[in-house]
Parts: C-alpha cells; sequence; structure tokens
C-alpha cells in the first residue's frame, strides 16, 4: 500500500505541532469568475489554511447546499469544467508547492475524462487528494489503487448514520483523512451539536487511524473553535462562500474578483485566529483567550 509521507501529512502534522486544528477552507472553482480562483486559492494560504479543499463544478450537486449550488451553476455558466479546474491547481502549483489540495465532487466528472486519464492529469497538476461524494468505498477498489498509483490519497464522507460496517470499510482504504459530515442534510445546514460530534467522532477514530476533519454546520469563529477542540481539522465552506458572494453584490465583473479575494481572505483570517487560540498551551491568561475569541468573533 502506498505510503503519503506528503504535503496532507505535513500539514495536519504542523497543525499538531501548533496544538491546533487544521483549516480546510472549501470554494467552488470558477467562482466567482475563473480568474479568481488561483489568487484566491494564494489568498486563503496567506489568511491560514492548512489544506484546500476545491469544488470541481457540476450540474447536480446532490449533497451541496443552495449557496454552494449557486456557486457551481455560476462556474459552469462560464464554461468551467474539470479540465480547467486541473489546470488552476497547476498554475497555483508554480508559486506554492507545500499547501496541500483535494479535490472535492462528484464521479460523472471524472467518468466522463476517465478514471485512468484523471489520475494521471490530476499527478501532474499536483492535486494532493480526491474526494467524491458518490464514489462508495465498497465500489472504488480500482480506483483507489490507481489513485494510490498516482500519489493521490482517496478521502472519503462519514455521516452520522454510518454504520459500523461502512465506518470500517473506510478506516481500510481512505487516505490523507477521513471527512466527518456533521449533520444529516445538505452543506449550509445549521444546529450544530458539539457534543454529539464529540461522541462520533470517538467511535469513528476506533475504526480509522487518520486524522479526522469535520464539516457542514460550522458558520463562524464559535462553532468553528467548539468542533477544533474536538476535531483534527475545521473544514468551511459555504459560509465562505456565502461571504464573498455578498461582497460581490452588486459590483461590475471587473471588480468582483479582488473584492471576493478580499472578503474571503479576511473572514477566514477570523477563523484561522479561533484555531489558534482554541488550544492554548499552559500558563496562558484566561484574559487573552476571551479577548481572541471575541476579537474572531467579530470578524466572522
Amino acid at each position: 500500500m502506498t505510503q503519503y509521507p506528503d504535503r496532507i501529512a505535513a500539514a495536519f502534522a504542523r497543525a499538531a505541532e501548533q496544538k491546533r486544528a487544521a483549516l480546510v477552507p472549501y470554494i467552488a472553482a470558477g467562482n466567482p469568475l475563473p480568474a479568481t480562483t488561483v489568487p484566491l486559492m494564494h489568498a486563503l494560504v496567506k489568511a491560514g489554511a492548512d489544506v484546500i479543499e476545491l469544488g470541481i463544478p457540476f450540474s447536480d450537486p446532490q449533497a451541496d447546499g443552495p449557496v454552494i449550488q449557486r456557486a457551481a451553476e455560476h462556474a459552469i455558466a462560464q464554461g468551467v469544467g474539470l479540465k480547467h479546474v486541473l489546470e488552476m491547481v497547476a498554475e497555483f502549483r508554480t508559486t506554492d508547492q507545500q499547501t496541500p489540495i483535494v479535490l472535492m465532487g462528484y464521479a460523472n466528472p471524472i467518468e466522463s475524462m476517465g478514471q485512468k486519464q484523471f489520475a494521471e492529469r490530476a499527478q501532474l497538476a499536483g492535486i494532493d487528494g480526491l474526494l467524491t461524494v458518490d464514489y462508495p468505498p465498497e465500489e472504488i477498489g480500482e480506483f483507489v489503487q490507481m489513485l494510490e498509483q498516482h500519489h493521490i490519497a482517496p478521502i472519503f464522507l462519514l455521516a452520522p448514520t454510518s454504520t459500523e460496517a461502512r465506518i470500517r470499510a473506510v478506516g481500510k482504504i481512505a487516505r490523507g483523512y477521513v471527512y466527518y459530515v456533521s449533520l444529516n442534510g445538505v452543506t449550509g445546514a445549521g444546529n450544530l451539536d458539539t457534543a454529539d460530534v464529540a461522541t462520533r467522532l470517538q467511535s469513528i477514530r476506533q475504526h480509522v487511524s487518520l486524522p479526522v476533519g469535520v464539516g457542514f454546520g460550522i458558520s463562524d469563529a464559535q462553532s468553528a473553535q467548539k468542533i477544533s477542540l474536538v476535531a483534527d481539522a475545521v473544514v468551511i465552506g459555504s459560509k465562505l462562500i456565502d461571504t464573498m458572494t455578498k461582497a460581490c453584490a452588486g459590483l461590475p465583473p471587473a471588480q468582483q474578483s479582488q473584492a471576493a479575494i478580499d472578503a474571503g481572505a479576511t473572514w477566514l483570517a477570523g477563523i484561522r485566529q479561533a484555531l489558534d487560540v482554541a488550544r492554548l498551551p499552559s500558563g496562558a491568561s484566561a484574559q487573552g483567550h476571551a479577548a481572541g475569541i471575541q476579537a474572531s468573533g467579530n470578524q466572522a
């Protein structure tokens, strides 16, 4: 089995050394404009992203809520597809060889390109991982082997409804990290129960030795901070995209890219600040801790 002493493992190791959860923002490639994506990726790294999940636009994203659906539709309307997403990552890699990039999406675009061709092109572009919502672990064995041959980590979702058998199956073939969906429903849903998440993660870790990131329902610094105390990574997408969308509202296309980049990076920096103070070393002041939470909450 291929090992991954790679960018993903290194990113989680750095976060662990700093006694905090990793920060994993999700953005939709091509939104608000195709030219926005690469500069936005760089800006999010500067704002504190440890890993970037880059959404592949797809016309029928069943697991995504309205915010991400609209972002995908907007990208598709501008002609952005899987080929363009790989080109964006390749451009990003010309100046950033450290930040892990995980593609997230659905099987259809990959099947249209062909699994073998995708794996080859993704490796050349500098992709570190792939999370496909509708590739169940029980049916993806050959593709997993193909991804591993091209040094791409197969990443899987687990949910509150995942059976012990499904968790075991994911634990055997997943690489990089596992993404725990904290809520039943689509991205952007609310009612996050941190105590329930902690209990679920405890069960997952009995069968999964990889880091476990938590997403869905995380919308501000406070919720991100709470989840960071029990998870290895905080994955956040809908609120980030919504923040950028609102910043672009009413602006001409020529101004939308920079507005989205500035708003997204500023908002994510507040989330990163919350994660940085969530696991204080012994001796840190409680007053400083509270002030950090309040400041990051204001930014969020």
